[in-house]
């Protein structure tokens, strides 16, 4: 059935148009850095929730192991969000996401360490990882449909970059939370409590997001539909399963290159620069910062020449170039430590490749399927992909010293191949 959503083509940004972008990347921000804070003291939570009689490779296991879990707990946290937001309304959905975010990570500064409960320590944090997964499984696919729902077609590629530069804004607030905790608090000091500090402000963080989501208004595309009638007749994802295989299948692929670049290249780097190169830990926070700065960037670009030469050109040119950076990165900083900053800064523009993803897949489901078709293939494929690749890049690291860079460009180039089937926009 057709949705009037072409009709705005033709039309420019307007103000409003940027008042809801710019809405909507900050409280993406501010719910993301709840998000990611767990792996910047990633170090520290397997110190205090693990036996201190196992080795330091399996506590560090373990505690990426919890990490992990909230990718796997994505896909049923998004599946029932883009289930309602198909049927009742995006904005509903996106400003819920925030609560069932924000009080976890409140929670997760408060908890008793193994020392004082044992091992209901890290139960615990792993139930509060879990509902956090849950959370991002809805938050992140509904931002992209909500922002590319709200501007004319033609500036999908620079509204889904902008959401993504905002969501990567919440690894840089993260970053720069975690930077100025190792510089105020000594090594003991943060054993000993600062490591809850950024927790508690990640809970302030969420009720703050809530705060300005409460500007924003329902998409001009689901109003229509819901006006017309012209919502979807049956279970969303019942049809997205039954009609759409192919662009699921793409959407996952590509949602693999994604987690690959944030998850190895910016999340667990920090603490690898630590482990493989012996950086002090506010050394490599510092130049994440850097790096997760020149990303928010570059999601930006990334998104601009995909309404300009395509998704399928940028996606093809950004991996091949990611995958090199990747390489020489890892390789270079043993004989180079001092190139740290430089190498790391370009690495991470270079990653904004992935800002030109969320508009294949946006364009690859028509609108009263769109939030379901999108949520799941991104939260599913990020579920298996993103949530085991800690765990794979760390057994790898056991023979592979290079291991990261390896696995990156492996992605990448599946992501290349992937961008080559990329078809024209779903109608509607």
């Amino acid at each position: 059935m057709h949705t009037p959503e072409i009709k705005k083509t033709a039309r420019p940004l307007t103000r409003q148009d940027y008042k809801t972008l710019s809405l909507a990347a900050l409280g993406g921000a501010l719910e993301f850095y709840d998000f990611i804070i767990f792996v910047f003291f990633a170090n520290l939570i397997s110190t205090l929730f693990f036996p201190s009689t196992a080795s330091d490779w399996l506590r560090q296991l373990q505690t990426f192991g919890i990490f992990a879990a909230g990718y796997l707990a994505r896909p049923l946290g998004g599946i029932i969000m883009a289930h309602f937001g198909d049927l009742f309304g995006r904005k509903r959905m996106f400003t819920f996401s925030i609560l069932l975010m924000s009080l976890p990570t409140l929670l997760m500064g408060l908890l008793p360490t193994y020392q004082v409960i044992g091992i209901a320590a890290p139960v615990a944090l792993l139930v509060l990882r879990l509902l956090q997964g849950a959370a991002v499984g809805g938050e992140v696919p509904g931002a992209w449909v909500f922002v590319s729902e709200h501007v004319p077609a033609r500036y999908t590629g620079y509204a889904c970059g902008t959401l993504t530069a905002g969501l990567t804004g919440g690894i840089l607030l993260g970053s720069l939370v975690a930077t100025a905790t190792n510089t105020v608090f000594t090594p003991q000091e943060l054993l000993d409590g600062g490591w809850r500090l950024p927790f508690l402000i990640g809970g302030v963080f969420g009720i703050a997001a809530m705060c300005l989501r409460r500007w924003l208004h329902e998409t001009p595309v689901f109003a229509e539909m819901q006006m017309n009638k012209a919502l979807a007749a049956e279970i969303p994802l019942k049809k997205v399963l039954r009609d759409h295989r192919a662009p699921v299948a793409i959407s996952m692929l590509l949602t693999w290159m994604l987690s690959a670049a944030i998850v190895v290249l910016i999340l667990m780097t920090p603490t690898l620069l630590q482990k493989i190169y012996g950086f002090e830990p506010r050394s490599a926070l510092m130049a994440n910062s850097v790096a997760t700065l020149c990303l928010s960037v570059g999601c930006v670009l990334a998104g601009l020449l995909a309404d300009r030469f395509g998704a399928k050109r940028t996606i093809v040119c950004g991996g091949a170039l990611l995958g090199l950076s990747a390489n020489i990165f890892y390789t270079v900083l043993d004989s180079y430590p001092d190139w740290l900053l430089p190498l790391y800064a370009l690495m991470g523009l270079l990653v904004g490749v992935i800002g030109a993803i969320p508009s294949v897949l946006v364009h690859a489901f028509p609108a009263q399927i769109r939030f379901s078709g999108m949520s799941f293939s991104y939260n599913v494929a990020y579920a298996i992909f993103g949530g085991l690749t800690p765990m794979v890049v760390t057994l790898m690291l056991k023979d592979h010293p290079l291991a990261p860079a390896y696995y990156v460009t492996v992605v990448c180039f599946i992501g290349m191949v992937t961008a080559l089937f990329i078809k024209k926009p779903a109608p509607g």
